[in-house]
């Protein structure tokens, strides 16, 4: 279940760490990201994958490898079936505030990657909603 959440979050996370670097409406919806991530509703990361898929899929990918990994190297067991995100957490799984913050890890690493990937939007551009506009 981590490298479903990570990359739904790590984005959401990029968009408000690095907001110079996405357009105004990237940014908005990247708000939405955050609860879609947490609820293991991975398609909110399928708008940013499409609109630069160079930077944003390679990102994904790390990010949640790099959480899955955490979590098998700690020997955390999910009981529950792979869905429900947080809701899930406090009753399923055995270690539980591990398990986060390998989903913390994860997203941090594919919002770090994003954000030194993406070069920065002038204010022109940032208010373009042109990259997104065909997908939303």
């Amino acid at each position: 279940m981590v490298g479903g959440m990570v990359p739904p979050i790590g984005i959401a996370l990029a968009t408000s760490i690095f907001k110079n670097r996405f357009t105004i409406q990237e940014v908005e919806a990247g708000k939405a990201s955050y609860v879609l991530g947490a609820s293991f509703i991975t398609e909110g990361a399928i708008p940013f994958a499409a609109a630069d898929p160079l930077r944003i899929i390679p990102a994904n990918i790390i990010g949640g490898a790099v959480g899955g990994a955490a979590c098998m190297a700690l020997d955390i067991s999910l009981k529950a079936p792979p869905h429900g995100g947080i809701f899930v957490i406090p009753i399923a799984c055995n270690k539980p505030l591990l398990y986060i913050g390998c989903i913390l890890l994860g997203s941090l690493i594919t919002c770090f990657i994003i954000g030194f990937m993406k070069k920065p939007l002038s204010d022109k551009d940032r208010n373009n909603a042109k990259q997104m506009g065909s997908i939303i």
